[in-house]
């Protein structure tokens, strides 16, 4: 993660290498400069009780390789799969482009950005639950 750049609304948390990190009452940006660096936004994280669909249990898997909880090449693994499940699913073009963009971001190992796109499916993913439900 060499040259991130956090910009961090108020009183925002992140977790960085282990350190819940909390901003001040302004907007800020931190450079994260150190590579391999672990790095979540807690707003963005999934509270494990709540990792209980398909794309929230990818998001989640996603968030523990950030967070420095899982081994890095095992949760990338995991996470391929994920993905390539959810892509026999999901049949938009919008959400296959997500997947193709999660997964190629695994490949190159940029865990955030395929956290992103998954998180974009989540909105769809409760859409299609409710439709089911009904």
């Amino acid at each position: 993660m060499s040259g991130l750049v956090l910009k961090l609304a108020p009183n925002e948390r992140v977790l960085i290498n282990g350190a819940v990190i909390e901003n001040g009452d302004r907007r800020s940006k931190i450079a994260i400069r150190t590579p391999n660096a672990r790095v979540l936004r807690l707003k963005d994280a999934i509270h494990p009780d709540r990792a209980i669909t398909p794309v929230a249990r990818a998001c989640y898997i996603a968030q523990l390789i950030l967070s420095g909880d899982a081994r890095p090449d095992e949760g990338r693994g995991q996470l391929r799969l994920a993905i390539a499940q959810l892509a026999q699913v999901f049949d938009t073009a919008a959400a296959q482009a997500a997947l193709r963009d999660a997964a190629a971001s695994v490949e190159d190992d940029a865990i955030y950005p395929a956290l992103r796109r998954l998180r974009e499916l989540l909105p769809l993913e409760e859409q299609l639950l409710q439709a089911r439900r009904q």
